[in-house]
């Protein structure tokens, strides 16, 4: 960050340089937004609920202000802490702004770049517009293309900014609702927040694949996260989930919304939140993350009991399925991987050099402990094997007697093209292994993973309304046939145009 921050008294500071565009640069994400409306410190408020969601992505993160001149924004690479110091945050609260969105974000390898930090900031015949995104857009590269051949110049590798090019183009604005004609384009998931001069307007994809919550501060505004964590951390209240296929306008008269589609017949919530990514304390489509990861723990028993001394969680995602697999099956729990907490998540480090790095610095193994013991270990997922090969060779080193791996989950073996990282077959460990070839690959005594029925049976809604496609390849959508057209019906064109 520059030093000298005088440029956010100007209509705009967005700190985003521009970006070459390869093919390795990815544009699937999976990340947090958040925005708030009606309150005197939008700023502040929006850094504590992005600080909240920070497991969400943790490679960039930026916060977007309108104030009486215009957006001022600032960006940057690293954490919320590392991007937002004390003079950061004081020159934005100076700024008098009236509403503010937030991101932070993680990419696969090759989109980890400067250029991609969100909000991006632009100006259009309507006006300026920051817009933050969580999700990914099958159809980006087709739009991106169609763009790019009639001239439009991207200064990103991010599917955002296709949306940006789509709500300016003439087409959306000549429409009676310029930026539900813009969603009706979209074909992917996305749960988005825009911020305009005067106005927030929040908007989830039809099919519902992430989180999107509504939530009112104490003293009267109102916000909209990813995630029920940041609510609480701001003392806001529940309000309801952003519906699938909705846009929810917030500005000085109130909420308001409206439909751009109606929400699918067979609804793609994304399981994977509730198995890995979201905040335990978080209720995601309805449920609490932690209960329903315990749950999965107990089912997990149920299907693959196994005598040992104690069962011990992969910190820290494995914790709460541990704790449920340690009470249905009557073994000690006891924590023998004791987490370095200043390493943040492996999983979504950018490079594979860089997991590997992060699982050794991260995760420490207690030998006194685990020496001449058999051990069920205890994790929520298997996707590149990374940290958990390395954990396993680490527990032999110890002098584990035995170790017993159970998975919380089944195994992963098709890409995600709806916004998690593994969007190649070749990234993913159980791909064209069967569990024992991956058992023998991991170097332990038994592998089980948590049955499909199993994972569905702890979920509160009917089993139809959740995307498991990372583990059937049953996807909602077609990922190899995307368009530049979106995939909304022409009767819901008409419908809503």
């Amino acid at each position: 960050m520059p030093d000298d921050l005088q440029s956010l008294s100007l209509p705009v500071l967005h700190a985003n340089p521009g970006c070459a565009r390869s093919e390795e640069a990815s544009k699937k994400e999976k990340c947090a937004v958040f925005a708030v409306w009606g309150d005197h410190d939008p700023a502040t408020k929006t850094y504590f609920g992005l600080y909240a969601q920070q497991h969400r992505g943790q490679e960039s993160a930026g916060i977007a202000v309108a104030t009486p001149g215009g957006i001022a924004s600032v960006v940057g690479m690293g954490l919320v802490v590392e991007v937002f110091g004390e003079a950061e945050l004081r020159a934005l609260r100076e700024a008098r702004g009236r509403g503010a969105v937030g991101h932070c974000r993680y990419s696969t390898a090759g989109g980890s770049l400067a250029c991609n930090a969100q909000p991006l900031v632009e100006r259009y015949i309507g006006g300026q517009v920051a817009v933050a995104h969580n999700g990914n857009l099958i159809n980006g590269d087709a739009l991106r293309e169609k763009f790019s051949r009639a001239g439009h110049l991207f200064h990103t590798t991010s599917d955002t900014e296709v949306i940006i090019h789509l709500l300016a183009s003439p087409a959306q604005q000549e429409s009676a609702d310029p930026l539900g004609a813009t969603l009706r384009r979209l074909e992917g998931a996305f749960s988005l927040v825009f911020l305009f001069h005067d106005r927030i307007e929040a908007a989830r994809d039809p099919w519902g694949w992430r989180p999107l919550v509504l939530g009112r501060l104490p003293a009267g505004g109102w916000c909209v996260a990813s995630e029920t964590v940041a609510l609480d951390v701001l003392d806001a209240t529940f309000v309801r989930e952003i519906e699938p296929g909705e846009i929810v306008t917030i500005d000085d008269a109130g909420v308001r919304s409206r439909r751009f589609a109606e929400p699918a017949s067979r609804p793609a919530h994304c399981v994977f939140e509730h198995v890995y990514f979201a905040n335990p304390a978080s209720v995601v489509f309805g449920q609490n993350v932690q209960i329903a990861r315990e749950a999965m723990g107990e089912c997990l028993a149920r299907e693959a009991p196994v005598a040992a001394d104690f069962v011990t969680p992969m910190p820290d995602s494995g914790r709460s399925a541990a704790n449920g697999y340690a009470r249905a099956s009557g073994i000690v729990y006891r924590e023998g991987i004791v987490p370095n907490r200043y390493v943040g998540r492996t999983f979504i480090k950018p490079t594979p050099e860089a997991r590997r790095n992060a699982v050794r610095l991260k995760l420490n193994v207690i030998s006194e402990m685990v020496r001449g013991k058999r051990l069920v270990v205890v994790d929520d997922s298997i996707v590149r094997g990374t940290t958990t090969r390395e954990k396993m060779h680490q527990l032999r080193a110890a002098g584990a007697k035995e170790i017993h791996l159970r998975i919380s989950c089944p195994p992963i073996r098709h890409p995600c093209y709806f916004g998690v990282d593994f969007a190649s077959r070749e990234q993913l460990i159980a791909h064209g292994r069967s569990v024992d070839e991956v058992r023998a690959y991991l170097d332990v005594d038994s592998l089980h993973y948590l049955s499909l029925e199993g994972l569905l049976s702890c979920m509160q809604r009917a089993a139809s309304d959740y995307c498991t496609a990372c583990y059937t390849g049953d996807y909602r959508l077609d990922p190899q046939h995307p368009t530049a057209e979106g995939v909304i019906s022409e009767a819901q064109l008409r419908m809503f145009s």
